[in-house]
């Protein structure tokens, strides 16, 4: 796939993911979220603003800290089989996907700089539940399923695609062969408990390698997200040719497990000076490591953090 060759964060650029997009419209603005589904705040104008002044203040902190900016759309719940629970038709969705690209686009056309290249990402959640999935697809139908929303964001312009919170590998692998088809850059990241494995007890690696070696190591990368540093960094301690797939983090800020955070009525936001310390370690252990951002929890004080953590570092390199 050599059109993937275009996304920046392959050619040395480091780049910024935003945050926990769904536990600050709750928490912090006290939006409902049915489903957890950021793309029903859409519906009303506190939503709108409320989403719009997030994004806003990733795409300043990009430029302040010199650093491009991957842009996700809030479709993570925005999928066939969550929008039907939600009560949302086919066009009704299709439309979601094309204003939700137009004005990522528009942002950037407002805030992309020379030195803070800005990628518009669509983003794409599982099928079933993204911690304790009871629905397993076979690759096939997980590639039918999926391809209703890659097709439409290589319809509408974004410039990848991102399946997020990914909890085992078929369906990383039918998510990949849509995007295949379409044409379109794919990023697989995937989701560990607090001992490292993804949910369905597979090891990170093993299942890295097995979407690879079922796709021709189509996907443009690998990220981790939705578990908190200490929950993967043992399992990347020991390094290894798989680490290199691996170019982007987006930790949780709590320590909790999926089923603790779950329970939680209150947002644990852990410690953003810490968050963005652990980060320089994971640097060392993941060679190839140029998206960084963060999931539940996580706002733009984490990222922030992160940011000074490696310019500290770089200093006291110099």
């Amino acid at each position: 796939m050599n059109y993937r060759n275009a996304l920046p964060q392959l050619n040395g650029q480091q780049m910024l993911a935003d945050g926990g997009l769904e536990t600050t419209l709750v928490f912090h603005d006290g939006i409902d979220l049915p489903l957890f589904a950021a793309f029903k705040a859409l519906e009303n104008e506190q939503g709108v603003e409320a989403i719009d002044r997030y994004m806003r203040g990733f795409a300043d902190l990009a430029v302040r800290h010199h650093r491009g900016f991957v842009m996700d759309t809030p479709t993570w719940r925005a999928s066939p089989r969550w929008a039907a629970e939600l009560g949302v038709d086919r066009e009704q969705l299709k439309a979601i996907h094309r204003e939700v690209v137009a004005t990522l686009a528009g942002m950037r056309e407002r805030h992309e700089t020379p030195t803070s290249p800005f990628v518009l990402n669509g983003v794409i959640g599982p099928q079933c539940d993204g911690y304790s999935p009871t629905d397993i697809l076979t690759a096939p139908e997980a590639e039918a399923y999926h391809q209703t929303q890659v097709n439409w964001f290589a319809e509408f312009g974004a410039d990848m695609v991102s399946a997020i919170t990914m909890t085992y590998a078929d369906e990383a692998i039918g998510i990949v062969q849509a995007a295949i088809e379409a044409e379109i850059p794919v990023v697989i990241s995937f989701t560990v408990e607090t001992d490292g494995r993804l949910p369905s007890g597979q090891s990170l690696q093993s299942a890295i390698e097995q979407v690879d070696a079922a796709t021709g190591e189509a996907a443009a990368y690998f990220m981790i997200n939705c578990a908190h540093p200490d929950h993967f960094r043992h399992v990347l301690e020991p390094g290894g040719d798989w680490t290199l797939r691996i170019r982007g983090l987006r930790a949780n800020a709590s320590r909790l497990s999926h089923a603790e955070l779950d329970e939680a009525e209150d947002l644990d936001d852990g410690n953003p000076q810490e968050f963005g310390e652990l980060h320089q370690q994971l640097a060392q252990l993941l060679p190839n490591l140029s998206v960084i951002g963060g999931c539940c929890g996580t706002d733009h004080r984490h990222v922030d953090h992160v940011c000074r953590a490696a310019h500290d570092e770089i200093v006291a390199m110099a």
